[in-house]
């Protein structure tokens, strides 16, 4: 039976950022970049690079570790930077790459531009 995806983290899922780039350029505006290793950094392109849609992704630590050429310690202090930093959500085997834009308090799921003015249209 193969692993069944969800969404580990609604409330943080990924967009185009406006610079219309996957890699969102806030890596390196807001130092991320600065704060992570090497090795956390390629993990972190890796899942970019591999997730769906939603973010996500589910390759197993030996892939990873292969891939990457990091041993089972180095993938999970990877993993562990990324987490601290807020970056990836994880539940084995499922990772998910998370906006960098932190949730809004008291909301569930940010709202789309076209979505707010469409609201505003219909009270009028």
């Amino acid at each position: 039976m193969g692993v069944v995806k969800r969404v580990l983290c609604r409330e943080r899922l990924r967009r185009v950022p406006e610079q219309f780039s996957w890699i969102d350029q806030r890596l390196v505006r807001d130092k991320y970049i600065c704060r992570l290793s090497h090795p956390a950094l390629a993990l972190y392109l890796f899942l970019v690079t591999v997730a769906d849609a939603q973010g996500l992704s589910y390759y197993g630590e030996p892939s990873l570790s292969q891939l990457l050429s990091l041993d089972a310690a180095a993938l999970s202090r990877a993993r562990q930077e990324l987490l601290a930093a807020k970056l990836i959500a994880y539940q084995r085997p499922l990772y998910q790459v998370l906006s960098l834009d932190e949730p809004r308090r008291g909301a569930s799921e940010p709202m789309l531009l076209g979505d707010i003015l469409h609201g505003i249209a219909e009270k009028k």
